[in-house]
C-alpha cells in the first residue's frame, strides 16, 4: 500500500501579484490626488495648534451711507412686529455695492423694528450691515484676520459655503482610500517586515495612551 503524501498548496501567486499591483494603483493615484490638500491640511493644523502664539491683529474697515428716501421706502414692512427674516430688495443690494463697496448675497437679513441687520460671516475674518429703518444710516464693517486665519478656517470649513465642505467629504474619502490601501499593502508585505505591526500598533497606541494620561 502505498502511503499519500499531501503536499502544502502553494499560493496563488498570480491572484497576489494582481491584488498587490491593484492596490499600488489606487495606493498611488489616492496619493496624488491628496497630496496637495494633504500637506495644507497637515499645516494648518500645526497653525490651528499654536492660534495664540502665531495670529497677528485684526484690521477693521467701517464704510457708512445714507440709505436714500426712495430706497427707504421700499423696505417692505416687515418684521416690525416681529423679528422676522427675509432677502434685502436688488436695488438696496446694488445701492450698498455701490456706496459702501460690498457685494452682498441674496441671502436673509434680520428684520427688526428699528433696523434691517445682515450677517456676512467669511474665512479669515467677519462682516456685517446694518440699515437703520428710520433715519435710512448704512454701516458696513469688515474685519479680516489675515491669511492664517483664512486658512484656518478653511481647514475648519468654517464659513466656507457647501462647495468647499462637500470637497473636504471628497477629500476625506481619498485620504480614507490612501490609508485602506497602505495597510493592505503593509498586511501583504508584513511577512518580510516584522517590523510592520508593532509600528501600526505603536501609531494606535501612542495616541490613544495621550488621551488617556493627558487630557482631562
Amino acid at each position: 500500500m502505498t502511503d499519500v503524501v499531501t503536499r502544502p498548496r502553494k499560493p496563488n501567486l498570480r491572484s497576489r501579484g494582481f491584488w498587490l499591483r491593484q492596490l499600488h494603483s489606487w495606493h498611488w493615484i489616492s496619493s496624488a490626488v491628496c497630496l496637495v490638500c494633504l500637506l495644507g491640511f497637515a499645516i494648518t493644523g500645526i497653525t490651528l495648534n499654536h492660534a495664540g502664539q502665531i495670529e497677528g491683529d485684526a484690521k477693521v474697515t467701517d464704510h457708512k451711507a445714507t440709505l436714500p428716501a426712495t430706497l427707504l421706502r421700499q423696505l417692505p414692512a416687515i418684521g416690525l412686529d416681529k423679528d422676522a427674516k427675509a432677502p434685502l430688495p436688488a436695488p438696496v443690494r446694488d445701492w450698498a455695492a455701490a456706496a459702501l463697496h460690498v457685494t452682498l448675497p441674496a441671502g436673509d437679513a434680520e428684520w427688526r423694528a428699528d433696523e434691517v441687520y445682515l450677517a456676512l460671516p467669511r474665512p479669515g475674518g467677519d462682516a456685517w450691515l446694518s440699515i437703520d429703518r428710520a433715519s435710512g444710516e448704512a454701516e458696513y464693517q469688515l474685519t479680516e484676520r489675515g491669511w492664517i486665519s483664512w486658512l484656518n478656517d478653511l481647514h475648519k470649513g468654517r464659513n466656507t459655503g457647501d462647495g468647499w465642505r462637500w470637497f473636504i467629504d471628497a477629500f476625506a474619502v481619498a485620504c480614507l482610500i490612501f490609508a485602506g490601501t497602505g495597510l493592505a499593502i503593509l498586511q501583504m508585505h508584513a511577512r518580510h517586515r516584522k517590523s510592520t505591526w508593532p509600528l501600526v500598533g505603536a501609531g494606535f497606541a501612542i495616541p490613544v495612551l495621550l488621551i488617556i494620561l493627558l487630557i482631562h
